[in-house]
């Protein structure tokens, strides 16, 4: 396994500002990744993404694996040559898109039926890491057990016995020294179980240390004192994920409480319905009252060959069907949210974080 260097050079309270070093480049955090689900940031080329200064992107384990396949990726030299891109590439293990799916689980893994063509499929910590190690990403994430949130505790204390047992079953079978595997703590919404599953996967020992099973109905206050129930507990020396989150505030508050990595679908879902996020807030870039407004879309947006375009002239791509609308509109998002990174990491290194979560916690 790859020990992936991570140093921290500025804090404030547990917000965290630093440097991850992957073999493909220095990654600034706190860190946004945008979602590549089948290989490909939905709406946006890679010579666009390169625009926005996103640092890494996310793959999807699960939805690769069943097309175009793993092995046919790996023939292609991996995921990297094959989306043509030369940004780290984290990909994360298929426990997550499985939970809400018709399933069997058992210790050995999890059967379920893939629902595009309805093939039965079998994921378990062995599968997992051999199509991780097939992609070739530089962070593979272990395979767990994703719980709906609602979960009582015993059946989520059994699941995290059961997350340990693959996660270390995961690290038996990872061989590849260029990609670093990253653990998942589990345990709902309840602190002791949340600290016993991070206590067993200190034990095995990982490159990194992720927060699984939030963004799954809870509410963000209760989301946010999940972490603040374990953030005095998670090794400082390593980088710390929160998967799947999330909105602008979730992502700040998330900071305060010493997250420094982030993916989510939100920027370029959003993108393709007519939401853009904005330092002023949300616009629902469809509505009528854009249809005469010949403002930017974003006047405090720094990169201004994002901001050449107004909101009239986008309001009149989405009602015309424009495909430019939701590329133009998910290139927007993409790039506020690696602006709104930019700044959290700069209030981070100054001294001045507090004041900005503040002012943008619910603004944003």
């Amino acid at each position: 396994m790859n020990t992936l260097p991570f140093t921290v050079e500025a804090t404030q309270g547990n917000a965290r500002a630093g440097t991850l070093e992957t073999l493909r480049g220095k990654v600034q955090t706190p860190v946004f990744m945008p979602v590549g689900t089948q290989g490909a940031i939905r709406g946006l080329s890679p010579l666009h993404l390169n625009q926005t200064n996103s640092q890494i992107i996310l793959a999807n384990t699960y939805h690769l694996s069943q097309r175009p396949g793993h092995r046919l990726v790996a023939k292609h030299g991996g995921l990297h040559k094959m989306m043509n891109v030369d940004l780290p590439i984290l990909t994360d293990s298929g426990g997550f898109q499985v939970f809400s799916l018709p399933k069997t689980v058992t210790e050995d893994g999890v059967t379920f039926q893939y629902e595009v063509d309805g093939k039965k499929t079998f994921l378990s910590p062995e599968v997992s890491m051999e199509i991780q190690q097939a992609l070739g990403s530089d962070i593979a994430m272990v395979f767990d057990e994703c719980l709906p949130y609602g979960a009582d505790k015993q059946e989520t204390s059994e699941s995290v016995e059961r997350t340990a047992r693959w996660e270390q079953r995961c690290k038996d079978v990872h061989e590849r020294p260029d990609q670093s595997l990253f653990g998942i703590v589990q345990g709902g919404l309840f602190r002791d179980l949340r600290i016993k599953s991070l206590n067993e996967l200190i034990k095995i020992g990982f490159d990194g240390y992720a927060m699984g099973g939030l963004a799954v109905g809870e509410s963000q206050t209760e989301m946010f004192n999940v972490l603040d129930n374990i953030k005095e507990h998670m090794p400082d020396e390593k980088p710390h994920y929160l998967m799947g989150v999330g909105t602008p505030s979730d992502i700040i508050g998330a900071v305060k409480r010493g997250i420094d990595m982030f993916d989510c679908v939100l920027p370029t879902r959003s993108g393709r319905t007519g939401l853009a996020f904005t330092w002023n807030g949300r616009i629902n870039i469809k509505n009528n009252k854009y249809q005469k407004d010949n403002t930017p879309l974003d006047p405090n947006c720094d990169n201004l060959s994002l901001n050449k375009y107004s909101k009239n002239y986008l309001n009149h791509l989405f009602n015309t069907n424009e495909i430019l609308a939701s590329m133009l509109l998910t290139l927007h998002n993409i790039n506020f949210y690696q602006e709104l990174m930019s700044a959290i990491r700069k209030n981070i290194s100054e001294g001045t974080f507090d004041q900005f979560h503040d002012k943008y916690i619910d603004k944003l």
